[in-house]
């Protein structure tokens, strides 16, 4: 069978209701996969430039402080099967276009609300960011060098690791749900129990007594010589995951350290292994040590740079990065076989449609 180039979710529509961060970026994969969604802009963003992660929907304008503004949301509600929004806990209801509103005209709608701390708690009004909701989480503290400061991981593992996947997987799974139930529910989706379930190994090690809390001294935070980043002779680096026996043994032979087969679990050696690792990567350059480890089982490869990352053959023969409208960006992922999706393409301007019109095709 030929494949559909309108992806696996072709025929689902979705209301996003502006927001940062996650939210857009749940919203903008839900897009990329086939769904049909329209994000809800502000007034006062009428006419300008789409901010970053609005790619690939329609962009209308509602003032949900007016009666008309509400209204022309609940419209698009009534013929949508979810809706997104991430304001703090009480806004929407405040606004009119709660759960109980929107289920209200449609009662099978996924009402998707996307919060850092969750609609509940002693925490659950303040102010955040992905910085602060990985902080209280134990994730903040365990990324870092030993005996360094916590380091942070740019807001992947917060915002959209624990935010806006964990959105996504709620709202396939309540989509699922009401398709069978006819009945549709709201979904609470906190960054904080998105980023804990993400550390779910972790938490069952320390149960275990494999995990401690000082950073940089486990097995998968750099405290292992085996399980690390290394400098090359030309400042660049190197990244090692040779966790398992006949990887390690081929990484010391390639290494040109082979006494080092049979101490790979003994702790009192790492410190020395360390040191040996590092005075052999600083032998060669970066360029030198690709080509060491091209197509051998060591679990070792360079660390690229985002322009660098452009050119990796693996990059390139999955074309992992595409071209759209001259800016180079991810495609989208993960990859179908009958009904792939597609990257999303430049943002119109915010306003560039109305929600009359959007009613109008929806009624077809």
């Amino acid at each position: 069978m030929a494949p559909s180039f309108h992806g696996p979710l072709a025929g689902i529509r979705v209301v996003e209701l502006a927001g940062i961060g996650p939210g857009p970026f749940a919203a903008m994969l839900l897009s990329e996969l086939g769904a049909d969604v329209v994000r809800v802009d502000r007034p006062a963003a009428a006419g300008t430039k789409p901010p970053v992660l609005t790619r690939g929907r329609r962009s209308v304008v509602a003032d949900l402080k007016v009666p008309e503004g509400r209204d022309a949301v609940l419209r698009l509600a009534e013929r949508a099967d979810v809706l997104i929004e991430g304001y703090r806990p009480g806004v929407a209801e405040r606004l009119g276009v709660g759960p109980d509103d929107v289920l209200g005209v449609n009662p099978a709608l996924v009402y998707a609300r996307m919060t850092g701390w969750g609609q509940d708690g002693p925490w659950a009004h303040a102010a955040g960011h992905d910085i602060n909701y990985i902080a209280i989480t134990g994730t903040l503290a365990a990324i870092g060098r030993e005996g360094g400061p916590p380091q942070i991981p740019l807001n992947l593992v917060g915002d959209f690791a624990g935010g806006s996947l964990y959105l996504v997987t709620g709202v396939l799974a309540a989509v699922l749900e009401s398709r069978a139930s006819g009945l549709g529910q709201v979904i609470d989706c906190a960054i904080v129990d998105g980023v804990s379930s993400l550390a779910s190994m972790m938490w069952e090690m320390r149960s275990a007594g494999d995990w401690g809390d000082a950073r940089g001294t486990n097995r998968l935070d750099g405290g292992r010589p085996f399980y690390a980043v290394y400098e090359t002779a030309d400042g660049g680096w190197f990244s090692v995951g040779a966790l398992e026996p006949q990887f390690f043994e081929l990484l010391v032979n390639l290494l040109g350290v082979p006494e080092w087969i049979g101490s790979q679990h003994d702790p009192k050696a790492w410190p020395r292994m360390r040191e040996s690792f590092a005075a052999a990567f600083a032998t060669r350059t970066r360029a030198e040590w690709e080509a060491v480890f091209d197509g051998k089982d060591a679990c070792a490869a360079p660390v690229l740079t985002w322009q660098e990352a452009q050119s990796h053959p693996q990059l390139t023969a999955r074309s992992t990065l595409a071209d759209v409208d001259g800016s180079v960006l991810p495609g989208p992922a993960p990859r179908f076989s009958r009904t792939p999706g597609r990257a999303a393409g430049t943002a119109p301007a915010v306003g560039s449609s109305t929600a009359a019109e959007v009613i109008e095709a929806w009624q077809h």
